[in-house]
């Protein structure tokens, strides 16, 4: 008996210290810096995803990540443009003090302040896979392999380490997420990592991969109620070129009876891809040329054809998202890594008869961003704040522990995710826009504003010089201009002066300047 109570001691011993022991290596796991994976698409509308409410879109995997983590309803652009938008990830500052302000030969200035060298010098491994697009070569980031420019869908070329440009076969989502995979595969498991995986999709001309092709055929997309939007009291709406009646073509951006031997987009295509590709537009320029469409007639097709395509795109988009979460969950990496989907700037489908972006109007100075953090984020959360793209790079820092350099002009968000944010949590109640290039491409006149949660001023110049204040409540899809209207004098100089504030806190000198002269 003594002998077996000595055992069951020393047994319960055993025990003991072995639970401690995995009591402290699960604490060790917990204590660990997670990984965090910022994934960034080119021009996807919050509009054009499921979680945001679309019910045609096939965006499972975008889903997914916002039904287990967060979604952001009111993640708002400083710049809606695509190369200044990536700027401002990196750096968390607007266009005018970062440098990068129009899609334009401009070299991002990398010897500023980065969120990729902050994390690197706080122990993170970096690494940037995809688009860039900024005209210069990714700065503080261990591994790179980025697309020249804007890229191509077919058979791209990539720029890797430490400039050397090599050809591949395939399309470029599915290249995008091998490369990624293979990254994190051979990087050094003893550090957490930051990797960016840029997507080309879902950009202009909306090349679908071969087996997306014809998605959404069996789709009527419902006009948006403003498609026939006639711009009155509205100078810059009117004098854009960006419409999809005027600006969208019917050959370089719906492949209507393209030159598949000439033209350098499908030059690219290998003999297989172009007996398919061209196999199935030929039906779409069969379909129109016995239509003989003209008119309003002419217009609805090729939004029907315009969605059909850049749906399609976002196929092979979504699709490899999760080909990307599921290696996550093979790998056992998925939880301990923080998920984000966004882009880099919204787009309109269709909203005011356009595409395209640069407006302060809501489609595209709101973009999607849903972010899953595993332990952390309460699964199903929505957050109604005014969150600013400068926020992003502080709020990764935060995310991994590290600190938060002083020249960054964003605020973390991550306690708006955590289950005890309450509205005691003090955020912005204004968020501050400015957009520059002017006049081409789209002749979207250059302008500043700001938007709360209910209203929104904006003065374009330029030649523009107007004014327009929109009140979101009433007026959702901003087809009426109230500024100058009876009533709301009082209104007007509150914003006009909530915005001179935000152009000195954000130091926007150029902009208190044309403020001081701006037409009344």
């Amino acid at each position: 008996m003594i002998v077996m109570l000595n055992l069951s001691k020393r047994l319960l011993s055993c025990l003991f210290f072995f639970s401690l022991i995995v009591s402290g290596r699960a604490f060790a796991q917990q204590g660990q810096r997670p990984n965090i994976i910022f994934i960034f698409s080119d021009d996807h509308a919050y509009q054009g995803i499921g979680a945001y409410g679309n019910k045609i879109a096939k965006t499972p995997n975008i889903d997914r990540i916002a039904r287990e983590g967060a979604l952001l309803t009111n993640n708002l652009v400083t710049n809606s443009i695509c190369g200044p938008s990536r700027a401002t990830l990196l750096t968390g500052k607007y266009s005018h003090l970062n440098g990068y302000k129009r899609n334009d030969n401009t070299k991002f200035n990398t010897n500023q302040t980065l969120l990729s060298e902050t994390l690197r010098k706080s122990g993170y491994q970096t690494a940037w896979i995809g688009k860039m697009h900024l005209n210069s070569l990714p700065a503080g980031f261990d591994y790179w392999n980025v697309l020249p420019g804007q890229g191509s869908y077919y058979n791209p070329d990539f720029v890797g380490q430490p400039n050397d440009t090599t050809h591949y076969t395939g399309y470029v989502s599915d290249l995008i997420t091998k490369f990624s995979t293979d990254w994190l595969e051979k990087r050094d498991n003893a550090k957490p990592f930051f990797l960016i995986v840029g997507h080309k999709a879902t950009h202009r001309e909306w090349l679908p991969d071969l087996q997306d092709l014809g998605a959404y055929d069996d789709v009527t997309f419902p006009l948006p109620a403003n498609f026939y939007d006639d711009y009155k009291g509205r100078t810059a709406a009117k004098q854009q070129d960006m419409t999809i009646d005027k600006t969208m073509r019917l050959k370089q951006d719906l492949k209507v009876d393209v030159d598949y031997e000439k033209d350098f987009t499908y030059k690219r295509l290998n003999p297989e891809q172009k007996k398919v590709f061209k196999a199935y537009f030929d039906k779409v320029n069969k379909e129109v040329a016995d239509k003989k469409l003209t008119g309003n007639a002419l217009i609805e097709w090729k939004y029907q054809r315009y969605l059909r395509d850049y749906f399609s795109t976002a196929n092979s988009l979504d699709r490899n998202i999760g080909k990307l979460l599921d290696y996550l969950d093979k790998s056992g990496l998925s939880k301990n890594t923080v998920v984000i989907y966004a882009s880099d700037q919204g787009f309109y489908l269709g909203e005011h008869g356009w595409f395209d972006k640069r407006f302060i109007y809501e489609e595209s100075l709101k973009t999607p961003f849903v972010i899953r953090y595993p332990g952390v984020i309460k699964p199903g959360t929505r957050v109604n704040d005014l969150i600013l793209n400068i926020d992003w790079a502080p709020t990764v820092l935060n995310i991994a522990g590290a600190k938060i350099p002083a020249d960054i002009q964003g605020k973390s968000f991550l306690p708006l995710l955590k289950p005890a944010a309450t509205a005691q949590i003090p955020w912005r109640k204004e968020a501050y826009y400015h957009y520059y290039e002017f006049p081409e491409p789209h002749h979207v006149f250059p302008h500043f504003g700001l938007r709360t949660s209910r209203y929104k001023l904006a003065y374009f110049y330029g030649g523009a010089d107007s004014w327009e204040l929109y009140d979101l409540e009433k007026d959702p899809t901003e087809v009426s201009n109230v500024y100058g209207q009876p009533g709301t004098e009082k209104l007007t100089a509150d914003l006009k002066g909530k915005l001179k504030t935000l152009m000195g806190l954000y130091k926007d000198d150029e902009a208190l300047k044309i403020l001081a002269t701006a037409k009344k």
